[in-house]
């Protein structure tokens, strides 16, 4: 006999309370205590923004809201409306239940595939052509999870799932939120973040492209995949699309189970949580994790709504809900909330790298057009400082490899270097690891500046240009610190450091200077 793990009664959800204690949490009881909880906590980044996008689709389906109003009511409460949420999750109980015989939760059979271990549904994990990245467990060796973690492992398969062969002739295909950092505002606790990111429901067709009358959450339908569609039927369609036919072979402990490509959804979908830039020949393209690129270096593109930006970029939809809701004097206008940015760097089905990164979030930003500008200016200086402070390396190197230099033609005599001479002073470069600690040296310098920046201008710039500064020069010591002691290499840095200081006193302000 089964036995029954249904998640309404069973703890499967982890977060955090309010006094920063863990504790693992039933789906009813998460809803229920949500005004006292600080966060959901998940095993990774990607566990934790699907599983936000998990308890929305059941927000959605029990509340709407229907407009700005209808969401104002919710937002005033103390505390969610359970006695509406209780009714539901009663309806649907036997949908929640991960073992039920006839609906398995987020569960369906493929009679195409073998049954095989569970480990091949964790990304995290190492089965066929993925290397191991937080975990040892091997394809060979197996895993064991409990209901809980299988639960969650689900959940965010279907979400993050990456495209590959399947062992059958359909391939699986990218999950809905494989590409790109999915951006969702947080709040002092979890009521407020997941009120924050609910657009109105029925959305409109600027927040989400597709709503039909038949637009449910999976849980709901009888037949997901009953049509071979790439569209959704809606918005709560989509939060919990089927991307696998997975189903789990029942016991105390899940270790096997079958699992079949699924639905494939139609890319040109913009997700409401993603933030895109626009080409003119790709178009919309979601930004995504770099290794060598820290994501707030784009944050200005987060809140580009005013027109110079069309065309350019189109900031995720939940922030443009946000700003109507701000301006019709719902929220208030200098509320401080965070970003939390959650994704992974992948190219095909290799990943490279989990992420999840928080940035101050003043509603300012949301309706402040020149607040915006400046904050983008004041990226575009810090990108200028960084390619000046690359350029006075390169003349660094030219003076450790070469004969002789053009001082003041330095930079055509680079243009006109073979391509054998580029690349080694660009590996130096690299191994110096130089571009790395500038950016390094600025993270919590710009989680100071970006609240600065809404309160005090003035005051904020003087204070970003001063880390600028400081963090260009203790690069540049870092990476002179073991280049040697021979006259060659100390003229190299003499040089590399004299134009740093010109490039510097150039980009940053006169007053700035005088003050020096």
């Amino acid at each position: 006999m089964t036995v029954p793990f249904n998640l309404i009664e069973e703890k499967w959800i982890p977060c955090v309370r309010a006094d920063g204690v863990s504790d693992t949490l039933n789906l009813r009881d998460i809803f229920a205590q949500a005004h006292q909880l600080r966060t959901i906590a998940g095993d990774s980044p990607l566990v934790t923004a699907a599983l936000h996008r998990f308890l929305l689709a059941i927000l959605h389906r029990v509340f709407g809201p229907e407009d700005e109003n209808a969401w104002a009511d919710l937002w005033k409460r103390d505390t969610l409306d359970m006695v509406a949420l209780t009714a539901y999750l009663n309806k649907w109980k036997y949908r929640f239940d991960l073992f039920d015989e006839e609906h398995p939760f987020y569960q369906a059979s493929d009679k195409r595939v073998k049954c095989k271990s569970i480990i091949s549904l964790s990304i995290e994990h190492s089965s066929g052509n993925n290397a191991t990245l937080f975990d040892h467990h091997t394809e060979d060796g197996g895993e064991e999870l409990t209901p809980a973690q299988a639960t969650r492992v689900l959940i965010t398969a279907q979400a993050f799932g990456l495209a590959g062969l399947s062992g059958i002739d359909q391939k699986f295909t990218d999950g809905t939120c494989a590409g790109g950092i999915l951006f969702l505002v947080q709040g002092d606790t979890l009521k407020q973040t997941l009120l924050l990111n609910m657009l109105q429901y029925p959305p409109d067709n600027d927040q989400f492209g597709v709503h039909t009358e038949k637009d449910a959450p999976a849980w709901e339908m009888d037949e997901p995949f009953s049509q071979n569609r790439s569209l959704p039927h809606g918005y709560l369609d989509y939060l919990t699309w089927q991307n696998r036919r997975v189903l789990f072979v029942p016991g105390v402990v899940v270790s096997k189970m079958t699992m079949g490509p699924a639905l494939r959804y139609d890319t040109d979908l913009l997700d409401p949580m993603k933030n895109y830039r626009i080409d003119e020949k790709l178009g919309h393209l979601a930004m995504s994790f770099s290794e060598n690129r820290v994501f707030w270096r784009d944050s200005a593109s987060l809140f580009s709504f005013n027109e110079n930006w069309l065309g350019k970029a189109r900031p995720p939809a939940t922030f443009r809900w946000l700003r109507e809701l701000v301006d019709e004097g719902l929220l208030e206008q200098h509320k401080l909330y965070r970003i939390l940015a959650l994704g992974m760097s992948k190219k095909q089905a290799k990943v490279f790298f989990f992420r999840q990164e928080q940035l101050p979030m003043p509603l300012d930003y949301l309706t402040n057009e020149l607040l915006v500008g400046k904050l983008d200016v004041a990226l575009s200086k810090t990108g200028t400082i960084v390619f000046d402070l690359i350029q006075a390396a390169r003349l660094m190197g030219m003076y450790r490899q070469l004969p002789k230099v053009d001082e003041k033609g330095w930079q055509k005599q680079w243009a006109s270097l073979n391509q054998n001479a580029k690349a080694a002073i660009n590996d130096w470069i690299a191994h110096t690891g130089m571009e790395h600690n500038y950016w390094a040296g600025l993270d919590s310098s710009f989680q100071i500046f970006i609240i600065k920046l809404a309160q005090d201008e003035e005051a904020a710039l003087n204070y970003w240009h001063e880390h600028l500064r400081r963090a260009a020069l203790g690069a540049f010591e870092q990476a002179t610190a073991g280049i040697g002691s021979d006259s060659r290499s100390f003229k190299a840095v003499v040089h590399g450091q004299n134009y740093l200081d010109y490039r510097l006193s150039e980009v940053l302000p006169r007053r700035e200077r005088s003050e020096r």
